[in-house]
């Protein structure tokens, strides 16, 4: 006598319960496969990755941790500092520190060289909470190719002076100049390289050196002409004429004298 809209569907569950009995003997056989199939599915969703916020994840714990997109404006997030200051920039170490503190046994943090924003590729920093880290603790593999040519059996491919080419360019260029980016590069020349199957961690952009100079007069297709002002790899913050300072990559830009030469 169940007239309400869930009616047919408890009684199709009902069909497909009796017709699934009719495949046991008796009912003990058919509850032992029922507990069976839980124990099986149980297992499953252990064994399965949980994605979730660093918010989501307070309280809980795992053996293993991946803590992926350590890159300055990513997290901490720009947009935190610029609305909060060093408030914001606080909040943003208090999460990556219960981030890592979820892990059990082994927490790898990953950032890439770059990334698409507002469908611009742009080359990445790596978190300033990188540097934070306790080097004890800290264990970095870098890819093979990382620091420009190729490793054989002798080691890294560097020049005559023992520094590679794009070496030469980031020391230069005075970039990645951080204490972490200085324990990178002491770890790098103390240990083997890693094979590629291992190079899971951290990564570093070599290639990101700007061309451009300080003050120098730019071109940009969309914004027009402006000064730079600020150089962060091969990130240039400009002072546009008339679209006022923005974040482009280098290679949008042009010489203001080469401009009408180029293009776009």
């Amino acid at each position: 006598n169940d007239k309400t809209p869930e009616a047919p569907g408890r009684l199709e569950n009902l069909k497909e319960l009796v017709k699934a009995l009719e495949g046991f003997e008796n009912l003990q056989g058919f509850l032992e496969h029922v507990s069976l199939i839980m124990d099986n599915t149980q297992e499953d969703a252990a064994a399965k990755v949980s994605i979730m916020t660093l918010h989501g994840a307070k309280g809980l714990e795992f053996p293993a941790v991946f803590l992926p997109g350590w890159e300055d404006g990513l997290f901490p997030s720009q947009r935190s500092m610029d609305e909060s200051g060093l408030k914001g920039l606080e909040e943003e170490r208090r999460l990556a520190y219960v981030g890592i503190t979820r892990a059990e046994d082994i927490c790898t943090i990953s950032f890439t060289a770059n990334r698409m924003v507002f469908g611009q590729w742009q080359s990445q920093l790596p978190s300033r909470f990188i540097d934070e880290l306790p080097e004890d603790h800290v264990e970095v593999l870098t890819p093979p190719g990382l620091y420009g040519g190729n490793y054989g059996a002798a080691g890294m491919g560097m020049g005559g002076s023992g520094q590679s080419d794009l070496e030469k360019r980031v020391q230069d260029a005075n970039v990645y100049n951080s204490p972490g980016w200085k324990r990178l590069q002491a770890r790098k020349d103390n240990r083997p390289m890693s094979q590629p199957a291992e190079s899971k961690n951290i990564t570093i952009d070599m290639t990101a050196v700007s061309s451009f100079s300080m003050g120098e007069r730019v071109f940009h297709q969309k914004f027009g002409y402006g000064a730079v002002i600020g150089i962060e790899g091969d990130k240039l913050e400009i002072e546009f004429e008339k679209a006022g300072t923005k974040k482009v990559v280098s290679r949008f830009v042009a010489a203001a004298d080469a401009a009408d030469d180029i293009p776009f």
